[in-house]
């Protein structure tokens, strides 16, 4: 039996079937909607299409951050128990959540000063985040230690992609990720911004075309140029209920890519959702390094 824990959170969309064979630790995090709170379930729900809808017809999700307390109802009992914990957090850069893993990690150490607990910050969230995390856990379940697993998630989380496209503007407005002028002119002019996860673990546009068909080919393109072993990549397509462009992706894939292996299809959770909303698109893989 390991002397550690493998815990992560549920910013990575990890669906719940794996949590459930994998018998994984997750720490799950809160969405509110008209007032509600509710805590991600990773599907188990079977809610997705309508969350979705519901965007579509004038809900507006809000997320907010874990508190210390919560991480400490997560953590302690593992400290009370004998083991140590490693942490694969989603990106530092996206939330200041993961200030609040380090804050409760520093005041429960001073208490039980005999563990130790490993952060590791992906740089990633969602599917490249759960990517990472399915090849991290494989390697805890073959025996590895703390720090090895650590190492290759810390050697490797840098080759966990994600390339996407979002149908309506107005959710990364609201989110601050673009001014009103640009999402009201992109509107207008039907432009589609293609978004990477960078380098620095941040969102950022790498581009902008002209509808979402050639958006969609676009992001395809760059799969294929950054797979550099087609039938390890691991690929998942994300999509916030685009059923049919999550369709037509894969077709892109393969005729770019016919090495490809299988390719996972997932809905993008909540809390994701809440700030790309309905209609987004993407491909994840492990692949090369970042280009940018």
């Amino acid at each position: 039996m390991n002397p550690y824990v493998f815990m992560t959170d549920s910013d990575s969309d990890l669906p719940f079937r794996y949590v459930d064979e994998l018998d994984m630790t997750m720490v799950y995090m809160p969405y509110m909607v008209d007032g509600k709170e509710y805590m991600d379930d990773l599907g188990r729900n079977g809610k997705q299409k309508e969350y979705f809808d519901n965007m579509r017809n004038g809900a507006a999700p809000v997320t907010s951050l874990l508190p210390s307390a919560a991480y400490e109802e997560y953590f302690e009992p593992c400290f009370k128990e004998g083991k140590d914990i490693l942490f694969v957090a989603f990106s530092s850069q996206l939330s200041s959540t993961i200030n609040n893993i380090y804050a409760t990690r520093e005041a429960l150490l001073a208490k039980y000063p005999e563990r130790k607990m490993i952060v590791v910050d992906t740089l990633s969230i969602s599917a490249p985040q759960s990517i990472l995390i399915i090849k991290a856990y494989e390697l805890f379940k073959a025996g590895k230690s703390m720090e090895e697993v650590a190492q290759w998630l810390e050697e490797n989380k840098l080759r966990a992609q994600a390339w996407f496209t979002v149908e309506d503007l107005k959710y990364l407005r609201r989110g601050g990720r673009v001014s009103a002028v640009a999402a009201t002119l992109g509107t207008v002019l039907d432009l589609k911004p293609i978004i990477v996860e960078s380098r620095e673990g941040k969102l950022i546009s790498t581009d902008k075309v002209q509808g979402r068909k050639r958006a969609l080919r676009v992001i395809a393109d760059k799969a294929a140029e950054n797979i550099d072993d087609p039938a390890n990549a691991c690929a998942i397509i994300l999509h916030a209920d685009a059923i049919e462009d999550a369709q037509r992706l894969e077709v892109l894939l393969r005729e770019r890519i016919p090495a490809l292996g299988e390719v996972e299809h997932r809905y993008v959770g909540p809390v994701i959702g809440a700030h790309c909303g309905p209609g987004t698109v993407a491909i994840c893989f492990l692949g090369k390094e970042r280009p940018c």
